[in-house]
Parts: structure tokens; sequence; C-alpha cells
């Protein structure tokens, strides 16, 4: 259907909202399941929760303006779970996971913060006041939880222990530099013969003699 009005607009928004709020039901269980830290596993546990609640708060939308959602599936959330079912197969149980998983998340919230901030501000032009509230209430969650996430990666230490992962790891310096340890010990003596006869040479010329004169060299 044609987005000629205002309206219009925010039905295919609502309906589009609603399909990747369905979509990130689904995904969540999986994501707190490979998080390696007890926090992250919570805080995915806890959004997956206010996420149920979200799907309803979206049919009270449609019950207060009276309109009705189209069938449709979100392309840019449907995108952004396969991104973090990508990073889940690639990377293995840790730190660094943990590290990619709050990355993948924050996209998903930055996305639902753009979606939800412009049905408020269509809701208000059209005039659907009882519809604004609630999505205003989804809009708190949504920047309450990109907060906890950027906190959960900062304070909770995610980045810190992903970076001291990679440094201890095969790929980090702390490798490297063992590596680069090994080598020199393999590497045979530097054969300085050459120079070490020149001066042993010179020492004995230097030498007195029975004379008590120094030998000269031959010429």
């Amino acid at each position: 259907m044609a987005r000629r009005t205002l309206e219009d607009l925010f039905v295919h928004l609502l309906s589009d909202t609603a399909s990747a709020e369905k979509q990130l039901v689904k995904a969540l269980p999986r994501m707190a399941r490979n998080a390696a830290s007890p926090d992250l596993q919570a805080a995915f546990t806890a959004h997956l929760e206010e996420t149920q609640g979200q799907v309803e708060r979206i049919d009270g939308v449609v019950e207060a303006t009276g309109l009705k959602l189209r069938r449709m599936k979100c392309a840019a959330m449907e995108g952004l779970v396969e991104e973090a079912a990508e990073v889940i197969e690639e990377i293995e149980k840790g730190p660094i996971l943990d590290a990619a998983l709050i990355a993948a998340a924050q996209k998903v919230e930055h996305y639902e913060i753009a979606s939800y901030g412009t049905l408020v501000a269509l809701g208000r032009q059209l005039g659907y006041g009882d519809a604004v509230k609630l999505l205003q209430a989804t809009l708190d969650e949504e920047k309450s939880t990109d907060e906890k996430l950027s906190l959960l990666a900062e304070v909770g230490g995610a980045n810190s222990r992903a970076q001291t992962a990679w440094r201890q790891g095969p790929e980090g310096p702390a490798a490297a530099h063992t590596a680069a340890t090994a080598r020199a010990e393999r590497r045979p003596p530097v054969r300085r013969r050459g120079v070490a006869r020149h001066l042993a040479a010179a020492h004995a010329a230097a030498r007195p003699s029975h004379g008590g004169h120094a030998r000269r060299p031959a010429p």
C-alpha cells in the first residue's frame, strides 16, 4: 500500500517495528546462552522480558488508534539479527564474543531508538495521545537498555577482558614476543673469527721482546 499520508507512514513504521520486536524476541535467548559474562546473560534475559512487553504495547497502540497493522518483515532487524548470529558462529565463547554481542545488541538498540523516536513524533502530529504514551514508555526502555550495555562494556570490563584475551591469545603481542624470542634462541651465534685473529696478531706484535723492545711486524 502506498504511503500517501502521515497516517499511512505511521502504520507502516508501526508494522515494521512490530516485526522487528518479534524477531528480537526469538534472537535474544541465543544471545544470552552464548554470553560468557553472567551480567551480560542477565541483561539479555531481562531485555527479552522487556521486549515481550513492548510487543504487547504495540498491540495497545493498535487498540488506542483503531489502526490495523500490515503483514511485513523488518529487513533491517533481520540483518542485525543475522549479524549477531554470525559473530556467535565465528567467535569462541569468551570475552571477545561478549564484546561483539554487546556491539550487536547496541546496534539493535540504536535502530529501535530511531524507530520509536519517529513513531512518537508522528503520533503527536496525528493526535494519538494515548498511543504516544505507550510508545514513549518503550522509547525510554530502549535508551535505558543502551546505557546498561555501555556500562557493561566499560565498567563491567567486557572490552578490557577482550583486549587482555587478544594480548594473551595466539595472535596477540605476547605470542609474537614468544615467537621472536624462540627464533632468536635458534639463530646460530655470529662468528667473528677474522676480527679475533686480527686483534690477536696486533696484541702479539705490540708485546715487548726479550730485548725489551716491541716486536715490529714483518713488512
